[in-house]
């Protein structure tokens, strides 16, 4: 008889979840795409959505198109990502560091835009796994006496405002002798112009930069090597838990690496 009544309270308790499962839906078109018997055990900023903020100028990792979307590296595993969680991929285009901010204030889930992970950034967010490697190098004016980083020194360093360029150079060679731009682009068209004597910035969009600008060239020398991730807020663990899946899943069966085969095409 106790195994009977066991039995009949333990329908009874499907069935009062499976009710309960069912009225959470709400009537959002994203969470159809899940399994009705799974509840994500994450929230984000926009039901339904995975919100990133970003910096679009910084090619090929993140672009704005002439229409007015984007397109990159990140861009497109963040929507894969996305489509991993069953949700759509938002994405909010801001300043570097106030891209970086928007995820620490809550404003944004993930933060994509060729972020290094860094002990100081670890302080005020969390990181997924690394998803890519970056590399720091020198942009300078064809002819210029800088050839390698020794020679930097008593030069005028252009870098971009929030990044871990910015912070090195800074560090290393004073802040008086670093000057900060909004983005990549703003920094090349300084030093095309004669305003600074040399750029740090990482090298896939160093190469696009030199490419669109005939007259510079990228040193042949390594100033740093850094692992890219996805910020994440501070103690979100089931988020970053659920991004870190769906990203290793994505690893494995070869899309990051065809993404960014796409956009990096090996010499």
């Amino acid at each position: 008889m106790k195994k009977l009544i066991t039995i009949l309270l333990a329908g009874c308790m499907v069935l009062a979840l499976a009710a309960c499962s069912g009225g959470a839906s709400g009537g959002g078109t994203q969470a159809s795409t899940a399994p009705a018997a799974e509840t994500p055990a994450f929230a984000t900023v926009n039901a339904g959505k995975l919100t990133m903020s970003t910096n679009a100028a910084f090619p090929p990792y993140e672009m704005t198109k002439d229409d007015g979307s984007f397109e990159g590296i990140d861009v497109e595993i963040a929507g894969a990502i996305a489509k991993e969680l069953g949700l759509e991929l938002q994405i909010d285009d801001m300043d570097f560091d106030a891209a970086l901010l928007a995820v620490q204030q809550g404003k944004s889930d993930i933060v994509m835009a060729g972020v290094t992970v860094n002990d100081e950034r670890k302080q005020v967010m969390d990181f997924s796994d690394s998803y890519s490697t970056g590399v720091q190098v020198i942009i300078v004016p064809e002819g210029s006496d800088i050839a390698s980083v020794d020679d930097l020194a008593g030069h005028t360093i252009g870098t971009q405002r929030g990044t871990t360029g910015n912070i090195y150079c800074t560090d290393e060679f004073g802040e008086e002798n670093v000057v900060a731009y909004d983005n990549g682009l703003t920094a090349t068209q300084a030093l095309v112009n004669g305003q600074i004597d040399c750029i740090v910035i990482d090298s896939a969009p160093a190469a696009e930069f030199v490419k669109a600008n005939p007259g510079l060239a990228i040193l042949d020398t390594e100033y740093a090597t850094e692992d890219y991730a996805i910020g994440l807020g501070k103690g979100n663990t089931e988020l970053k838990d659920a991004v870190n899946a769906a990203l290793q899943k994505l690893i494995a069966d070869g899309t990051v690496q065809s993404i960014v085969d796409k956009y990096i095409k090996a010499e």
